[in-house]
């Protein structure tokens, strides 16, 4: 769980960085709000895309070298960023990260599943929980560590510091876990029946997860929900400052949503791991989320506070409860992660649009609130989805009957 949550750190600094300090970088590259958006977009594209060649790259390869190199591979693009100078050294180095991003994301469940069986969600809830907490730190300390080590490229570096230290810690004590075998925890009785339900309704698919309709819709819950991750992450400090915040308070907005994130990825999964069917949960987060978005569009000024909180659950919420229904859908840790890694992959590729496309609507509209409120409707329809999650009716979606074979 520790390794989890220290590779889960590493996970968003490269991109949680730059809102705070898009202004700065503005100003030094001369850059327009849709090609500062790139610098979120791209990564995010990269997880989509590494997230398919990943799930190749494992039968030849074997994971916990994977994840060690991915974490080499992300330090490596934030100590390039010590030099860069251009827009096109800023986007090359984001690409490389969310690469390096785009590995670990698929690899870390399907770990995280075979070293914790019976506490998977739990577990789960810790790593995502981790992923946001590095997001909260780096967007929070990004104008700080400015000021103290004189430029931003700088401050985008200093996290390649911490990406090598979490690669020396998993290179020592992985081994150490292989070595003793799987930590097996003990289930309740609520977890037993959960186990046993998938054990028996769900067999190994007869046919390819792409050709299948519910990987595609688990996919489409997971991009429409990042999506509102994404443009959070990219906008939420340049919408502050346009409402008159300093660069150091628009970046503890997001440090604060992010940190609400936190407590809710921590809280709502666990939760959730003591009921099968997860939409009790699922439901009112997304509701929280989308009035959370509302007040965001139009009243940012009078209810902040409460406007960040409610998204910070919403957000913080839907993420690790999506990635914990991808793995509800079938009992063995393999096939679970590769409907997984197949949602993410197409997830983080629709949600790397939605940074761009509020850039652009920024551009030319000149205001946020369009972004935000389409935002809201987003999780509208995330409602919807939600609903036909039905743990009861996994084995029918995921491999045909008989007779539609």
């Amino acid at each position: 769980m520790l390794l989890a949550i220290l590779v889960g750190l590493n996970l968003r600094p490269s991109m949680a960085v730059i809102g705070p300090l898009a202004h700065r970088i503005q100003q030094d590259i001369s850059a327009s709000f849709s090609q500062i958006a790139l610098l979120t977009s791209l990564p995010v594209l990269a997880m989509g895309l590494g997230c398919f060649i990943t799930l190749r790259l494992t039968r030849y390869w074997d994971m916990s070298k994977m994840v060690a190199m991915s974490l080499l591979l992300i330090a490596l693009a934030d100590a390039l960023r010590l030099q860069v100078s251009t827009n096109h050294g800023l986007l090359l180095t984001a690409l490389t990260a969310g690469v390096g991003i785009a590995c670990i994301q698929v690899l870390l469940p399907i770990l995280i599943k075979q070293q914790h069986r019976h506490q998977a969600p739990l577990v789960m809830g810790w790593y995502v929980a981790a992923i946001m907490a590095g997001a909260a730190v780096s967007a929070a300390t990004a104008s700080w560590l400015t000021t103290q080590l004189g430029h931003w490229q700088a401050s985008l570096a200093f996290w390649g510091l911490l990406a090598l230290f979490a690669w020396g810690v998993w290179q020592k004590r992985w081994a150490a876990l292989s070595q003793t075998g799987c930590t097996q925890s003990h289930p309740t009785e609520d977890q037993k029946s959960i186990e046993d339900h998938n054990s028996r309704a769900i067999p190994k698919p007869s046919r390819p997860l792409t050709k299948q309709a519910r990987p595609w819709l688990l996919a489409l819950f997971f991009g429409l929900g990042t999506s509102g991750y994404t443009c959070v992450l990219a906008w939420l400090p340049p919408y502050f400052v346009s409402l008159g915040f300093s660069e150091a308070q628009a970046g503890f907005t997001l440090g604060y949503l992010t940190a609400v994130e936190v407590i809710a990825g921590l809280a709502l999964p666990t939760l959730a791991s003591y009921r099968l069917d997860r939409r009790r949960i699922m439901l009112p987060t997304l509701i929280a989320g989308a009035l959370g978005f509302v007040l965001l569009a139009y009243t940012p000024l009078s209810f902040t506070w409460i406007s960040l909180t409610l998204l910070g659950i919403g957000i913080g919420g839907i993420f690790p409860l999506s990635l914990i229904v991808c793995m509800d859908h079938h009992a063995d840790p393999k096939t679970a992660g590769a409907i997984t890694g197949l949602a993410q992959g197409i997830g983080y590729m629709m949600a790397a649009t939605a940074p761009w496309l509020a850039g652009i609507i920024r551009d030319q509209l000149d205001q946020w609130t369009y972004s935000w409120i389409a935002l809201a409707i987003l999780y509208g329809v995330m409602m919807l989805i939600a609903l036909r999650f039905n743990p009861q009716h996994y084995a029918r979606h995921i491999t045909p009957p008989p007779q539609a074979a």
